[in-house]
């Protein structure tokens, strides 16, 4: 299987140009069985058997687990190398941070040799259309001081207001802004944090770091929530965004119609290679931050999404701001943690609450929200088939599957 992985170059155009400025040597070991070198140097990937020479790190797993990688369609935690070590399938040893240096070759390197179909190309429009969308600034303070934050919104009725996932944006919901089975029924409206997107940082901000905590996050909402002038509006947010809905519920539940949580789950936790202080990866002077968070969260996507889709959900990621994705995860992993009983407060009859989580998340795992929904009664809870952390834009055809019920839910309560 690895013999493949010499031809990478010859189908991807972004590896050949990276190729040209690494210099590494990368030992896979089957446990038991082999060890192959894959070196990358000069613009040329060489694929030989054994440890030749010095390795810059070194990648262990059993034959058993390669195998689950290189299958046409993955199980959950074999979609990408970096999703095998987070569930603890793949050993990273040696220099950990040349991993997060080169992630982004090392995984379209290893993505060579399965053996999937060649993606299709989108067939041409031959016709101009205007999405239905209306784009606009928001001038308000939060937390006392002055913000111009981006919003979207398309459609009429009951308010949808949509929350992004960490370090990315509002793009994420466009497929629910444009589709008319949701906007003839609601009012959706998807807003940049600040620091995101089109969302400017505040006056000063090249002084500060960015950290997003509890307080920041419900506050940011209620204030837009305010100025916008909804009316019991639906909550709706994606793994961060899944996280503060639950904190929205439970200290301003009584101002939402109902909350519908993506990727939700009371806390997550964050592998680092074994030996290694947490690396900060994603904002380090001596990395790209934007791109390593970006591929980073493609271990988090089902295989079966389509690579347009999945490929724009990543695009986010990558133009993402210095820091911020940084400081959005202190909120995911440290401060918005809730496995203090602090839900213990949230009245699910007050705002209903409705979890959808994809199996192939990695980080909000299926049992995670299966342990929310008992901990808080929730009112639905279901694994979406063919999903992962992103299920609103890595598939959105998919996604529609299950939100469509789920919404069709809340109006009739209405």
């Amino acid at each position: 299987m690895f013999e493949k992985l010499g031809s990478a170059l010859a189908a991807n155009q972004n590896l050949a140009w990276q190729s040209q400025f690494g210099d590494l040597a990368i030992v896979v070991e089957v446990t038991g069985a082999a060890l192959w070198t894959i070196a990358l140097s000069s613009g040329a990937i060489t694929v030989t058997r054994g440890a030749t020479g010095a390795e810059t790190f070194r990648l262990k797993a059993t034959q058993e687990s390669w195998d689950k990688f290189f299958a046409p369609v993955p199980p959950v935690g074999f979609q990408t190398v970096y999703g095998m070590f987070i569930t603890y399938q793949l050993d990273i040893s040696g220099d950990a941070l040349s991993f997060y240096r080169h992630i982004r070759s090392i995984e379209a390197i290893f993505a060579a040799g399965r053996l999937v179909a060649a993606s299709e190309k989108p067939a041409p429009l031959n016709v101009v259309s205007i999405d239905p969308i209306v784009g606009r600034y928001l001038r308000l303070d939060i937390e006392g001081r002055p913000h111009r934050v981006y919003f979207e919104e398309a459609g009429e009725g009951i308010p949808l207001l949509c929350l992004h996932t960490a370090g990315s944006d509002g793009r994420q919901y466009r497929a629910l802004l444009n589709d008319p089975a949701i906007t003839s029924r609601y009012r959706v409206i998807v807003f940049d944090l600040p620091c995101h997107g089109k969302s400017s940082p505040p006056a000063g901000f090249q002084n500060e770091l960015y950290v997003l905590t509890t307080d920041r996050y419900v506050d940011t909402v209620m204030a837009v929530k305010r100025a916008l002038k909804l009316e019991q509006p639906v909550v709706m947010g994606c793994s961060i965004g899944g996280r503060a809905v639950l904190h929205l519920a439970l200290r301003h539940g009584d101002e939402f119609r109902a909350a519908i949580g993506l990727q939700s789950a009371l806390y997550a936790e964050l592998r680092e290679p074994e030996g290694g202080e947490n690396l900060n990866a994603v904002y380090r002077p001596d990395t790209n931050g934007a791109e390593v968070g970006a591929i980073v969260c493609a271990s988090l996507i089902a295989p079966q999404s389509p690579d347009a889709d999945r490929w724009e959900t990543l695009w986010h990621y990558m133009q993402g701001g210095p820091g911020i994705f940084m400081g959005d995860l202190h909120y995911y992993f440290t401060d918005g943690d809730l496995r203090n009983g602090g839900l213990r407060g949230l009245d699910t009859s007050k705002c209903p609450l409705y979890l959808l989580t994809g199996e192939y998340d990695l980080s909000a795992t299926p049992e995670l929200t299966a342990e929310l929904a008992r901990e808080v009664k929730a009112e639905h809870v279901e694994i979406m088939k063919g999903l992962g952390h992103f299920p609103m834009s890595e598939n959105p055809a998919q996604f529609r599957n299950y939100i469509l019920p789920v919404l069709e839910r809340i109006h009739a309560a209405a």
